[in-house]
């Protein structure tokens, strides 16, 4: 997308850079988790405060744009799917913040090596969707059936998670935490298909 002509104001150029730390806190706060980096992981926690700056300037010149221009029926529908946007992301970069303060307290190394394993391949899927929520928002195009089936994916590795949580091999304390990383990332995937179908009514032409 080309953002000097139609976007003046560089909200676009700022909501790409939304999805942009979202993606890099998701895959850092995944590396501190299993691979021990405390460090790591509080930088991904402070990087938060980052995100949430962004995201507030991006709404600041949303309603400004909101309040100070005669608008189109397209632009303003735009303006208001923008608005909707915003909190999926911001939500998003909470659940990576989530997992990092996991990070910072060592739970990766009393976890199960095959609940490892599921929390990688979640995070392989996550990344990808976002990859593709990103993409569409900067296209247009809209890849449904590729976010559809690794939303299923997601799903599947939830349960499996769920299943190894089940089984007993990690002490109690362990086993909660690695129940609530299941969610964290299958909340991950729900935001990247929630966002694809808000950017596919961002323009007048969203059924």
């Amino acid at each position: 997308m080309d953002t000097a002509p139609s976007d003046p104001a560089g909200v676009d150029r700022r909501v790409g850079q939304l999805f942009a730390l979202v993606s890099e806190a998701l895959a850092a706060a995944t590396q501190a988790l299993l691979q021990g980096e405390p460090d790591t992981g509080q930088a991904v926690i402070d990087g938060d405060r980052v995100i949430d700056e962004l995201t507030a300037e991006v709404e600041l010149l949303v309603w400004a744009q909101l309040d100070g221009s005669e608008l189109t029926r397209e632009g303003l529908r735009r303006l208001v799917g923008l608005l909707l946007i915003l909190p999926e992301l911001e939500r998003s970069a909470d659940l990576a913040e989530h997992i990092a303060q996991r990070a910072v307290v060592h739970l990766g190394v009393d976890m199960s090596p095959l609940s490892r394993g599921i929390v990688q391949r979640m995070t392989e899927v996550a990344l990808e969707m976002w990859r593709t929520a990103a993409d569409s928002f900067t296209s247009g195009i809209q890849p449904a059936l590729a976010l559809e089936e690794a939303d299923e994916e997601i799903d599947i590795l939830h349960e499996r998670l769920t299943a190894e949580v089940a089984r007993e091999v990690m002490p109690t304390a362990v086993a909660a935490q690695v129940t609530l990383l299941a969610r964290f990332y299958e909340r991950l995937g729900d935001h990247a298909v929630n966002l694809v179908r808000r950017i596919d009514k961002l323009s007048a032409g969203g059924s």
